[in-house]
């Protein structure tokens, strides 16, 4: 595949707490709003970028993907913020690379796959370049993970929801409620996207409350700047 040139970059995170940690990486910034959408444009380095906060959940986050999308033509999508761990060999602060996303609420019976009449696949792969140059950026980091992320409107908080998810996806490494929204937007409008999301609690600990909220008091600026490396190699 040939590895294009990224130039005008979106990036879409769902919380004020992770707007404001990503907009700190960026220079020359000027603030938008779009639809009640929040925006921050600047660059890093040569590269021209659009920070959105969509909000949380899917219906909010595939509304806000096309208005970034309309207004701003990037040429590539990029999902970043929190996750819960969906495995035990996840910890809390690590890295989870959606190789590809799906949703884990969405039933409509049971047929194996409904690609033809919905139009989108049920699990949608995250573009190749955006996930070579992600692991081309991140080698030497051994708390990066690669593989499925899967998105509800749901803040999954017990081990029984946890279990049911994955017992319908067995190789799930995350839960959000954003990615596979956004990867169904950049889909149908046919423009490359990868999600990557840092493990902020881990619902089978005792103190699972407490992790979430030590996570926030004690995230570090550092857990976000894989975006700045990411980007070098765009």
């Amino acid at each position: 595949m040939i590895n294009l040139k990224h130039n005008r970059i979106g990036i879409i995170v769902a919380m004020s707490k992770e707007f404001d940690l990503v907009k700190m990486l960026l220079e020359d910034v000027e603030s938008k709003t779009i639809l009640g959408f929040e925006f921050a444009v600047g660059r890093i380095g040569s590269k021209e970028i659009f920070l959105q906060k969509c909000g949380i959940g899917k219906v909010n986050s595939a509304i806000a993907t096309v208005e970034m999308i309309r207004n701003f033509s990037p040429d590539c999508i990029i999902n970043t913020g929190v996750a819960g761990g969906l495995d035990r060999t996840i910890d809390v602060a690590d890295i989870v690379v959606g190789s590809e996303t799906t949703y884990h609420d969405f039933y409509c019976g049971d047929i194996g796959d409904h690609t033809q009449e919905l139009g989108y696949p049920e699990f949608i792969k995250a573009n190749d370049s955006l996930i070579s140059s992600l692991k081309l950026s991140s080698s030497s980091n051994s708390s990066i993970k690669y593989g499925l992320i899967c998105t509800g409107d749901q803040f999954i908080t017990k081990v029984s929801e946890l279990e049911a998810i994955k017992s319908k996806h067995i190789s799930a490494l995350a839960v959000d409620m954003e990615s596979n929204s956004i990867a169904h937007a950049c889909f149908m409008y046919k423009v490359p996207f990868v999600s990557f999301r840092i493990i902020s609690d881990t619902p089978w600990v005792d103190n699972h409350d407490e992790q979430y909220l030590n996570f926030w008091n004690e995230a570090p600026q550092k857990t976000f700047s894989l975006l700045s490396e990411l980007l070098s190699q765009l």
